[in-house]
């Protein structure tokens, strides 16, 4: 019997997304690193086909009874899949988070913790059920477990001089006149209608605030059979304030509530018989607020018979979260405040220790986020990963990431509708040899640039102290092109906001997550064209252009516009599904009759921003595609939904709409994630277009690139967490190049080519 056919994943004529009929056959137990353009069809290969079909395979082994509870994956655009094993998908999406989530809870360590303060902690305090701020018998009693506490305004909720008739009277999305909600208030009889609240008795004001659940003794007849009266303060606080409806309306909650820190608990999310229960003096809390380097520490100095083998679990799972470069991060973190890479490599850090064997495991982009430095550190825990017997998948544009690969799949020649096609299949080392683009550009070394431009003026940040920052005073520049650099956690992104929280000066700060997104945002809608291109669909046809709208009167009445139906999986995370009725094009069928230029709405506004700009050459609102292209973002289509979209990709969409800008102050949050090494110099001219323009560009960046061709470099370190918050450096990329103190130092020397290494002052 031939072995040799059962090491490779065979794909045949894969035809998803932009994949032109393309097949591939990759390696088992290797590392195969996906390279090409941004918009190639690397996660199409990786992401929508193959891990796609591996859950839909896996799906199917699960009695009939069982799959009906599953989320129904489609079977992706490939005529066969052979010798596919089970595939995990560790991408950059965040693990589902509330607030009861923590770094702990999500990687099992926690867990452990409370088996073994309930063994060895003193004086006992009760089983390990009890040590969780989810337990109502370990929880603090005033905020819940929460460690935070939240006041609720409710004369900011409830106008109390109006009565239940008047519209307004509760300022609420369901709590509105004559909606369900305020039926609950309206219908119980209770309750005069034209009376005033603020003329209410004692005892009806009361109940109208704060009843609890209570089933009503004689209801009116429109009341709900199964329905209990609740007061608004409980019925808010239950139902809403800390619950995914409050997500929802987040922004016109956060006018009327205040959230501070327990003052009972202190923030530690316990009762005080938890806190009270210690091991070396330590508290479970205590632990939990430790770095990871710290709290190995503290589990290493335990000397107990009953804790040995608590341990050494411990350790080896806190090790591996050190080994992965987290050490920085602490347990009690709440899983929701990690960036998308954090997620990431959390979740990677889960799986090192698994007994699992001959696995796929499909990673998204892992540099995200990451100095050199912690790369070093996350090939490290990659080639653990592979060593075990798994086979390891990796989209990624970072050098050296790609430098890892056992195996190199180069997708292209371009993004979109011009992507989609395999211009190189071999080792690195071939890569290298290649004249593909992706190998000439590996092999090209960029000098710093000649000549650095001088700082018009300057703005004195003083004693600092946000987050980790150790009282530092810095001169930051301005008129030139700054980037921000250090190992994660290091100090750069609270040096941003404290400079942007103190500034009187115009700022653009375009954060990785200050982007409101949602599944009905997309490029169209931001750029805000979308009503441009409805009104010439509505001009040419002499309808409503409502019509053409997915969010009104033109949604496929399946999936309410989405394009995609949402199944809230409880404790695990939704999935996401094409609507079978629309086929994910979002719109009735009946809006499709209409055409613009023989197309309809939903072929437009699939169209990349590359195809809309040469379609609607001829409208002003082109001008605003155009700037997109600028962005390097001209593979995006109109209709993609902006959560789909990577932190630098989003910033840069977001980029886009500020062009025109002369004498602001930009700061952003690594924009080059995501981008591949030939958009990375499109990227560089608009930045200097920027700064020629007057403005002053502060750019938080792990990218040698960007640093090589910036003006002023300010590090910061010498580590992350607490061992971070330090000004390591600050001066022109070339005097780094002589800075004993520099954790980047090595990495941008051996990024230049030979003869510009070593050079004197």
């Amino acid at each position: 019997m031939d072995n040799n056919r059962f090491d490779h994943i065979k794909i045949v004529n894969a035809n998803e997304n932009n994949l032109k009929n393309i097949s591939l056959e990759i390696p088992k137990k290797k590392i195969t690193v996906f390279t090409g353009v941004s918009g190639s069809g690397k996660s199409s290969i990786c992401l929508d086909t193959i891990a796609a079909e591996s859950r839909r395979e896996l799906n199917k082994t699960f009695p009939s009874f069982i799959q009906q509870y599953l989320p129904k994956y489609g079977r992706p655009d490939v005529e066969r899949i052979e010798n596919l094993p089970v595939t995990i998908l560790l991408d950059q999406k965040k693990p589902s988070s509330n607030s009861r989530s923590t770094v702990g809870t999500y990687t099992d360590i926690h867990s452990l913790l409370r088996l073994l303060f309930s063994r060895i902690g003193e004086p006992f305090a009760g089983y390990s059920d009890i040590f969780s701020f989810n337990h109502p018998s370990g929880q603090c009693k005033k905020c819940e477990g929460l460690g935070v506490t939240t006041e609720l305004d409710i004369h900011k909720l409830v106008d109390f001089d109006k009565s239940l008739n008047d519209e307004g009277v509760i300022n609420f999305p369901a709590f509105t006149t004559g909606a369900w909600r305020w039926k609950r208030y309206a219908y119980s009889g209770l309750f005069d209608l034209d009376k005033k609240i603020k003329d209410y008795s004692e005892k009806e004001l009361n109940l109208f605030l704060h009843s609890p659940q209570t089933r009503l003794k004689n209801p009116p007849p429109n009341w709900p059979k199964s329905a209990k009266f609740e007061g608004i303060y409980p019925r808010m606080y239950r139902s809403i304030i800390n619950q995914k409806e409050g997500k929802r309306h987040q922004k016109i909650l956060e006018t009327m509530i205040t959230t501070a820190i327990c003052p009972q608990c202190n923030g530690t999310r316990y009762n005080e018989k938890i806190r009270s229960c210690r091991i070396i003096g330590k508290n479970i809390s205590d632990v939990a607020s430790m770095s990871i380097p710290d709290a190995m520490d503290f589990i290493s100095q335990i000397s107990h018979h009953l804790a040995e083998d608590i341990k050494a679990e411990i350790i080896k799972r806190l090790q591996a979260l050190k080994d992965i470069g987290l050490g920085y991060i602490s347990l009690d973190r709440n899983i929701g405040t990690l960036s998308g890479g954090e997620a990431q490599r959390t979740k990677i850090a889960k799986y090192i220790n698994s007994s699992l064997t001959d696995m796929v495991y499909v990673l998204d982009e892992p540099s995200a986020g990451l100095h050199p430095h912690d790369i070093d550190l996350l090939k490290n825990s990659l080639r653990m990963l592979k060593d075990r017997g798994n086979t390891i998948l990796i989209v990624e544009h970072n050098r050296a990431i790609i430098e890892l690969a056992d195996h190199v799949i180069d997708m292209g020649p371009s993004g979109g509708s011009k992507g989609g096609e395999i211009m190189f299949s071999n080792t690195y080392e071939k890569l290298l040899d290649s004249d593909n683009l992706t190998g000439k550009l590996l092999r090209e070394k960029t000098p710093l640039k000649k000549a650095f431009r001088n700082p018009k003026d300057w703005i004195t940040i003083e004693n600092a102290n946000l987050h980790n920052l150790k009282n530092i005073t810095i001169d930051l520049p301005l008129g030139v092109l700054t980037v921000i650099a250090g190992v994660a956690g290091s100090g750069k992104s609270s040096l941003m906001d404290h400079f942007e929280n103190n500034c009187t000066e115009d700022i653009i700060a375009i954060h990785q997550k200050s982007i409101g997104i949602n599944s009905r945002s997309t490029p169209a809608t931001y750029l805000d064209i979308s009503d441009n291109i409805r009104e010439l669909f509505a001009l040419e046809n002499k309808v409503s252009k409502k019509l053409f709208s997915f969010n009104s009167e033109g949604a496929c009445p399946a999936c309410n516009g989405k394009g995609i139906i949402v199944s809230e999986m409880g404790f695990m995370d939704s999935i996401e599904t094409l609507c079978d009725l629309c086929n994910g094009k979002r719109y009735a069928k009946e809006v499709l009759v209409y055409k613009y230029r023989n197309k309809d709405i939903s072929e437009v506004m699939d169209m990349t921003v590359n195809n809309a700009v040469e379609f609607f050459g001829d409208n002003e609102f082109a001008e605003k595609l155009k700037s997109l292209q600028k962005t390097g973002l001209g593979y995006l289509h109109l209709n993609q939904s902006m959560s789909t979209l990577s932190g630098g990709e989003l910033q840069r969409v977001k980029l886009a709409s500020q062009l025109n800008r002369k004498g602001s102050i930009f700061i952003m949050d690594e924009p080059t994630d995501g981008l591949h090494l030939n958009d990375m110099k499109m990227l560089m001219d608009l930045f200097n277009h920027l700064v020629d323009q007057g403005n002053s560009l502060f750019i938080i960046e792990h990218s040698l690139d960007i640093m090589k061709g910036s003006d002023y470099i300010i590090e910061l370190g010498p580590g992350g967490g607490t061992s971070g918050g330090n000004i390591l450096f600050a001066g022109t990329p070339e005097k780094l190049l002589h800075s004993d103190a520099s954790i980047t130092r090595p990495f941008l020397e051996d990024s230049l080519p030979a003869q510009c290494k070593n050079t004197g002052p």
